[in-house]
């Protein structure tokens, strides 16, 4: 899975228009990160284009909206009018994540190729895997 997204910031500082961005690659942050959020992306935006994060310009920036364009993979389909869903995205991934795990439990142990061929089954191993995380949760 790979989800790769442009985050661009447009304002003005001294009367010029400015509109850094950055291209990131979101499943390593959230592989990493066990939270149901990105990083704040306004200091990787500012570091990336050289802009100090002391400063007013810095303030300017963080006044203005994230706009998220240049999708590609899952991420894309939670991106409307330059606005990303971070928590709906993020659940979903996870999701997936899990599934492809379930899946290779399901190539191994029962010889299923494809999981999605057998919904009763991936049902069954999604509320078990979600069982075990209740159980841990207390």
């Amino acid at each position: 899975m790979s989800n790769i997204v442009k985050a661009s910031v447009v304002f003005c500082y001294k009367g010029e228009t400015l509109s850094p961005s950055i291209t990131i690659e979101l499943d390593e942050y959230l592989q990493a990160s066990n939270t149901n959020t990105l990083p704040d992306l306004y200091p990787m935006i500012a570091k990336a284009n050289n802009h100090d994060l002391y400063s007013y310009e810095f303030e300017m920036m963080q006044a203005e909206n994230i706009i998220f364009s240049e999708a590609s993979g899952m991420v894309a389909e939670f991106i409307k009018d330059g606005f990303l869903d971070i928590e709906t995205f993020v659940s979903a991934w996870k999701k997936a994540e899990v599934l492809q795990k379930l899946a290779v439990i399901a190539k191994n142990k029962l010889l299923i190729d494809n999981l999605s061929d057998e919904p009763n089954i991936k049902q069954a191993l999604l509320d078990a895997y979600e069982l075990g995380l209740l159980r841990d949760a207390h």
